[in-house]
């Protein structure tokens, strides 16, 4: 394994956690914000009121009774997302992409019981993914029919996009494929493939799985400097509107491309990772300074989308 010395992820511009934590969370997120990210009900209803596009929430379960009505509630519906309210890190989402008779069929293939949702859905309720492992809800919402732009770039699940959005302007961006080892889960933690993005272009820069190089996708062979994103001034400019509407200016905005209705908010994050540095091979620093020298901001996410495409495009 090879360690670079702190002082040259300095002079590169990588922003480490606690400088993150310092300089950018606390500076520019007010903690009473923090709730409308944290919990992803919130969230969901606050894109509902922007006119931001988003997977739809077929309903919410808020008790224990509730449990054993899952099953006629989703008759018909052939698959679905149980997602906590307030988790983090991907911990609890199950996705459900079909049926096998009255067994439920998810995203990496396995296959589980009436009961094994039942359990599912009451250990969320439990607190079990949570924040602080605090009490929660269970999200019921829509799968997404991601666009066939990722075919072969992902593996059994859903990729999604990660831009960091700062004071209204995108600024780095990647995209997250889901794997074998992220059992289907768009979740670096858990072994997703990160994938730089290019703000200017929406084209693939560099990858990353495990921190580590890659230059294929390690389930299908795709070569990933292939992947494009389609519609991508459309993201930014979903990705900069967030921004008005949490007031938080240092975000983590989790896009998916769904096939008919293009880019959706999947969620927010007000403390996003800082592995995106490493799948675009550059540190954050030198584009938050920039933003920061800005005598006048702009006002719009149009104008704010084109400064971004004008200044963070890779040459």
């Amino acid at each position: 394994m090879r360690f670079i010395l702190p002082s040259r992820l300095r002079t590169k511009g990588v922003v480490g956690m606690n400088m993150r934590n310092l300089s950018f969370v606390a500076e520019n997120n007010p903690r009473h914000l923090y709730s409308l990210v944290d919990d992803k009900l919130k969230t969901k209803k606050l894109a509902e009121e922007a006119g931001i596009a988003a997977p739809r929430l077929l309903g919410v379960v808020r008790v224990h009774k509730h449990v054993g009505q899952l099953a006629p509630f989703l008759k018909g519906q052939g698959g679905f997302v149980v997602k906590p309210a307030k988790g983090s890190g991907g911990k609890g989402i199950l996705v459900i992409t079909g049926r096998d008779g009255d067994r439920f069929v998810k995203s990496s293939g396995g296959v589980i019981n009436e009961n094994d949702l039942h359990r599912h859905v009451a250990n969320t309720l439990s607190g079990l993914f949570s924040l602080g492992g605090n009490p929660d809800v269970a999200m019921l919402e829509e799968v997404v029919e991601f666009a066939d732009v990722f075919d072969g770039f992902t593996y059994q699940g859903v990729p999604d996009i990660r831009i960091i959005v700062y004071k209204g302007y995108p600024v780095m961006s990647m995209a997250r494929l889901s794997t074998a080892a992220s059992d289907g889960k768009a979740n670096l933690h858990q072994g997703a493939v990160g994938v730089g993005i290019d703000i200017g272009s929406g084209n693939a820069l560099l990858a990353v799985q495990h921190s580590l190089p890659v230059q294929e996708h390690p389930d299908t062979g795709r070569k990933l400097s292939d992947l494009s994103i389609p519609g991508w001034l459309e993201c930014l400019r979903l990705a900069s509107r967030c921004y008005e509407m949490t007031g938080l200016g240092y975000l983590g905005v989790d896009l998916v491309l769904d096939a008919r209705r293009g880019p959706l908010l999947l969620e927010l994050n007000a403390r996003p990772g800082l592995a995106i540095q490493m799948a675009n091979g550059q540190g954050l620093l030198p584009r938050l300074a920039l933003v920061n020298s800005l005598e006048k901001p702009h006002d719009s996410a149009e104008d704010r989308v084109e400064y971004s495409l004008g200044h963070f495009a890779r040459v």
